[in-house]
């Protein structure tokens, strides 16, 4: 486009919607018995070990439906308020690539299993935004081209490896609701999440358990009054979270140069694909992207359409749980827990199923439910984090009892143990399993509860400090830190220095 015929831009607004690929961890693969590299039993397999007759597309192998995969892409479908259809058909999607054996992919084209869904997300904009779901659909993966040798040495040519071929695969594709890559992010963070809380996949982003594959054009408003809108691009399969942000909002710039500079707007044929560079931080193009005729279509011949009956149905239904956002909703006015520490405590399933166990243990022992809840999260988010962290393993995963846990959330509760001897016997709990009670008392970390010699030393911090004294009478709260000192020092660190603070307090007539 010439500067003389170039319009002024008044404003300009994105668009997005979004792909979304999640490889089901099933055992075995979408259409044969061949393990599926997207489990945890056989992530690890040597290339092209994870293939059978049916993956590889010889003559005469037939495909045989994997039912546990039309079950777990249901409960996804059900979670994001899709109407899961009683009929669904597979197809044959035909394009040659050297990474796809039998030169067609088995698809879902126009009978998907769950379409017409929403799911609200919180919107950086504040507030709620409610995301569209056009449809997700099962289809089989195809393979994967690499280009290094064993050992990391770098090959020219293109190596296939095929144990990726077959796997089960949900594709997700949500309306174009998107206006910002911030709320996009977040919906890829909730979608993650909740997918990895029903247990459908591992959700190894680095593996490609999730690959996310934007959508992307921008409305320009000008100043005389008229719009115009870029051409789609489509970014493909993105394993990052960082690489997603970073493709959207590169390319809401990319495309208003684009379009300044060419003056091409979307239209039949225009849309296009692109990677992302990481390391340059720009997409580059890749090809025109084809339209669904291109692909010529057809029902497959060797599978019988996917009937769900009511039983099917309901017995799905009875398999979902209590879902990511609402759960921390839950914990938040429940237990009174911080957003992000309730975001924690959902966002791994093992660790949320360990803390609700924790937290019915402690309620079982006489702690009212918020208590449990509050002080189980303490412990587990403090103690447990640290521990982890050193260990390179999940909190769940470091062998203390939750019924342990619960006895330690009772003694803090009580006022027993302070939080120092709570992390203490935490640490101890994770090698041996004592009683926590007993164990306080044969570590000294039982807190002294006799009220005559706590005033008898708050007397004494206060004889002996008379000017710490005279300034925490006046309003100088960071006077206190001494006199705080002399009471544990005086009772040998058996105090709990909460309540010595609250005593000094009352008796200088200081405000806590």
């Amino acid at each position: 486009m010439s500067a003389t015929a170039t319009p002024r831009i008044q404003s300009t607004r994105l668009i997005v919607g979004l792909e979304i690929h999640v490889e089901l961890a099933t055992r075995s693969k979408m259409f044969s018995r061949a393990p599926n590299p997207a489990h945890p039993d056989f992530q690890d397999a040597a290339p092209n070990t994870l293939v059978d007759q049916t993956v590889a597309g010889l003559p005469g192998a037939l495909p045989v439906m994997n039912r546990r995969a039309v079950e777990m892409s249901a409960m996804v479908g059900m979670a994001l308020g899709c109407t899961i259809a009683t009929r669904s058909r597979w197809d044959r999607k035909n394009y040659f690539y050297p990474d796809l054996p039998k030169g067609y992919q088995i698809s879902q084209y126009d009978l998907p299993l769950c379409g017409d869904g929403a799911i609200d997300i919180p919107a950086a904009a504040g507030g709620t935004i409610r995301i569209g779901i056009t449809r997700a659909h099962l289809e089989e993966d195809t393979g994967k081209l690499g280009h290094e040798l064993p050992g990391g040495g770098r090959y020219e040519g293109s190596l296939v490896d095929l144990n990726r071929a077959g796997t089960p695969l949900l594709e997700i594709v949500t309306e174009p609701d998107f206006s910002c890559a911030d709320d996009v992010v977040t919906f890829a963070q909730e979608l993650r999440n909740l997918c990895m809380f029903l247990g459908v996949t591992e959700g190894v982003m680095q593996r490609g358990h999730m690959r996310f594959e934007p959508n992307i054009n921008v409305v320009i408003d000008t100043e005389d009054g008229r719009e115009f809108r870029t051409p789609v691009v489509e970014i493909k399969n993105l394993n990052s979270f960082r690489a997603l942000r970073g493709a959207i909002e590169h390319e809401a710039v990319r495309q208003v140069d684009a379009w300044l500079e060419d003056g091409r707007v979307m239209g039949p044929g225009a849309k296009t694909t692109r990677g992302w560079d990481d390391e340059r931080l720009v997409t580059l193009l890749q090809r025109e992207k084809e339209d669904a005729h291109d692909y010529r279509y057809f029902p497959e011949p060797d599978l019988v359409e996917v009937e769900i009956d009511d039983a099917w149905m309901d017995a799905i239904r009875a398999e979902l749980p209590e879902l990511p956002m609402a759960r921390r909703a839950r914990y938040e006015q429940d237990y009174g827990l911080l957003a992000k520490d309730a975001r924690v405590l959902v966002g791994d399933r093992g660790l949320c199923r360990f803390f609700e166990t924790c937290q019915a243990e402690a309620a079982g022992m006489g702690m009212p439910d918020p208590d449990a809840g509050a002080e189980v999260a303490k412990l587990l988010l403090n103690a447990g984090a640290k521990r982890a962290n050193e260990r390179g393993v999940g909190i769940h995963e470091l062998g203390i009892a939750a019924t342990r846990v619960a006895g330690l959330a009772r003694l803090r509760a009580e006022g027993v143990i302070d939080a120092q001897g709570g992390d203490a016997l935490f640490g101890i709990l994770c090698e041996r399993d004592d009683d926590p009670g007993e164990l306080a008392e044969r570590e000294g970390l039982v807190k002294v509860r006799d009220d005559a010699a706590l005033d008898r030393w708050v007397d004494e911090a206060i004889e002996s400090n008379p000017a710490a004294a005279d300034d925490v009478r006046g309003g100088k709260q960071a006077a206190i830190g001494r006199l705080v000192g002399h009471v544990m020092k005086a009772s040998g660190g058996a105090a709990d220095a909460k309540e010595v603070r609250g005593r000094l307090l009352e008796r200088l007539g200081g405000e806590a």
